[in-house]
């Protein structure tokens, strides 16, 4: 099946915007300009000057893990009773049921990362999915697709003051990340005889989890706010060589010169909330402007449901208002979360191959305004809004019929 979206405003991301046509058949963009030839069986879709972009990409949520109106029944974003969860997975406690899924759409997102919690100094295996499907297992685009820690308050606060356990302080949280690199270096060793030997060797999890973030097959996510911390991050790093991504990065832009030497990447945000404990002291809209100012490549996150993920592009157009470029404010809610988490080969721009994740916009999605009109993935129509009913009418997955599931209630963005 072909379809043509015809008399849109293009913006590729990678490259300049125009109006004319996407194509995209069998799930793939297959050609995109000006002037397309459109075979005469593909079905149109009149855009009627509306904006065209890629999906949006949120490189850093809970979507399905700590699900909405759930409480502790749906709350399953940190196992804490394990310091050490690198063998935790993400991937099996997601449900694609959560609220947070259908509200992704309505925000014109179609792909999230979804993380462990920040509770444990680390916290597991992250996977990157798009946003609709019945199963997690159908909606995989990578996985694992990093392993997440954290350092600072949280981990400190879960297990010192909560649980009266070790770590309680920062300088025993980055010593339980060392313990654990250091275990998973001497596992690879021993590994490595047993196979040179011919022996054998019981597997562990935990460590052939950490041997891929070693070996450099897996970035590491630190959750890291204050400059401290960052500091702290990036020492271990150095330390162990491995692939470091800065998350939340709140006082990253203080040392944004150090970043950006470094060619570090941050996860920037939540940018809408309140500072509700002292590493947010510094939040500021304005962060994300200096950090591409000095030269880091970033990511906007809501860090949904901190954030409802509906407001990805909402963050974004409030950060062009503090100074961020509006050409940046788009790539990093789309071609730069993509690139940082390892998923550009897919998604993040419009292009030749690449999925067709795509959003109809009423006007430009950096205007707060904006309503996603019409949202694919994959080729796949599985959103849009009704303007007679005033409601978002997302695809029931379940359905083999493929009925609709209304939305009534959705408030205008």
């Amino acid at each position: 099946m072909t379809t043509a979206i015809i008399n849109a405003h293009v913006v590729p991301v990678q490259g300049d915007p125009f109006d004319g046509t996407v194509l995209f058949t069998d799930g793939r963009i297959t050609a995109f300009g000006p002037d397309v030839a459109i075979p005469d069986d593909a079905e149109l879709v009149d855009a009627r000057g509306g904006w065209v972009t890629p999906g949006l990409v949120e490189a850093h949520g809970h979507v399905g893990i700590s699900e909405e109106s759930h409480g502790w029944a749906g709350e399953d974003s940190n196992e804490g009773t394990q310091v050490n969860g690198a063998r935790f997975r993400a991937l099996d406690a997601i449900h694609p049921t959560d609220e947070s899924f259908r509200d992704a759409l309505a925000g014109g997102v179609t792909t999230v990362v979804v993380k462990p919690g920040s509770g444990n100094p680390i916290g597991g295996q992250t996977v990157a999915v798009k946003t609709w499907g019945r199963i997690v297992d159908e909606m995989v685009i990578k996985q694992p697709a990093s392993m997440k820690s954290a350092l600072g308050e949280n981990p400190k606060r879960f297990y010192g003051q909560d649980q009266k356990i070790f770590p309680k302080t920062r300088q025993g949280v980055a010593a339980a990340l060392r313990d654990a690199f250091t275990a998973a270096r001497n596992y690879g060793a021993h590994r490595a005889e047993a196979v040179r030997e011919g022996k054998a060797f019981d597997i562990d999890l935990t460590n052939e989890a950490l041997l891929q973030v070693l070996d450099g097959e897996l970035p590491w996510c630190q959750h890291c706010h204050r400059v401290d911390d960052i500091a702290t991050a990036m020492r271990l790093a150095d330390e162990f060589g491995y692939r470091l991504i800065i998350n939340h990065g709140t006082e990253a832009h203080l040392i944004a010169d150090v970043i950006a030497e470094r060619n570090l990447p941050v996860v920037i945000g939540p940018l809408l909330t309140a500072r509700t404990k002292q590493e947010l002291q510094h939040r500021s809209i304005a962060n994300p402007g200096r950090l591409v100012r000095a030269g880091v490549k970033i990511a906007i996150t809501t860090d949904a449901p901190v954030v409802p993920i509906n407001l990805l592009n909402v963050q974004a157009s409030i950060a062009v208002n503090e100074g961020l470029d509006p050409d940046a404010a788009l790539r990093s809610i789309t071609q730069w979360p993509a690139e940082i988490m390892g998923l550009d080969e897919r998604v993040g721009v419009i292009a030749e191959g690449k999925d067709a994740d795509l959003v109809l916009w009423t006007v430009n999605p950096l205007d707060a305004t904006s309503r996603a009109m019409k949202v694919w993935i994959e080729g796949r129509e599985v959103y849009h809004y009704d303007e007679s009913t005033s409601e978002g009418i997302t695809l029931d997955p379940y359905s083999t019929l493929g009925s609709t599931v209304a939305e009534p209630g959705r408030e205008r963005r």
